[in-house]
């Protein structure tokens, strides 16, 4: 655990944190083609590592497993120990976070799934509308922050996404001129583990709400939010 300060050319302070990657995927080298439909996630030869019975168990998790990447780098990074995604998800499903119906699984449930991760791993968390400076502003406090935006942040030069939300990625610092990520469905090379998104770019895909975690021993809450 630590926290990297660089000094920008323009003058400001960077604080980007070290933080673990995990990709929601077990192979982060083939997100691409998972996410392309040129792989199917029951391909992927690290399935079993997921803690999924079967390939197809963890086929159908995967796709929805961004929240549960983002909780295992804050975990590895706070109390250096990674559980299996599965582990995670099935207890975030026990508390809420994830409500089923039929197939279909709704989540991942900002308020429960803070709650959650209070009583079960003792982090700080809330969830909370959050501005981007605000969100800069967590980050500089020592804290990390799950936010809500649109898969397409992995081209964050690409066009402007038709919505914003619908994906979790975990900011760990800020330049002062772009926001620092781990993006759980990033591509290997390009928009993974510190992918920079120029803050002028990044509300085109924020949907202005996500959870902000902070370390043991910080009282089990920060401020603001539920």
């Amino acid at each position: 655990m630590g926290t990297v300060e660089e000094q920008e050319s323009g003058g400001g302070a960077a604080v980007v944190h070290e933080v673990p990657y995990y990709a929601q995927w077990e192979s982060p080298g083939l997100v691409r083609e998972i996410v392309g439909g040129a792989v199917s996630a029951a391909d992927d030869p690290r399935w079993s590592e997921s803690g999924a019975t079967t390939p197809e168990e963890y086929e159908y998790w995967s796709w929805r497993l961004c929240g549960v990447a983002c909780l295992r780098m804050a975990l590895d990074h706070w109390w250096g120990v990674a559980p299996t995604a599965m582990q995670l998800a099935g207890e975030c499903l026990e508390a809420g976070a994830y409500e089923r119906d039929g197939e279909r699984l709704r989540g991942l449930i900002h308020t429960p799934f803070a709650g959650y991760v209070r009583e079960r791993w003792g982090l700080a968390a809330r969830a909370r509308e959050l501005t981007p400076g605000e969100v800069a502003a967590e980050l500089a406090g020592g804290r990390l922050a799950m936010l809500s935006v649109h898969p397409a942040i992995r081209h964050p030069e690409g066009p402007d996404p038709q919505r914003r939300g619908g994906h979790l990625v975990l900011a760990v610092g800020t330049t002062g001129t772009a926001l620092v990520i781990h993006n759980p469905s990033g591509f290997a090379g390009e928009s993974q583990a510190y992918a920079h998104v120029p803050w002028g770019r990044f509300e085109r895909f924020y949907a202005g709400r996500g959870i902000v975690l902070g370390p043991p021993g910080s009282g089990g809450t920060v401020p603001g939010g539920a």
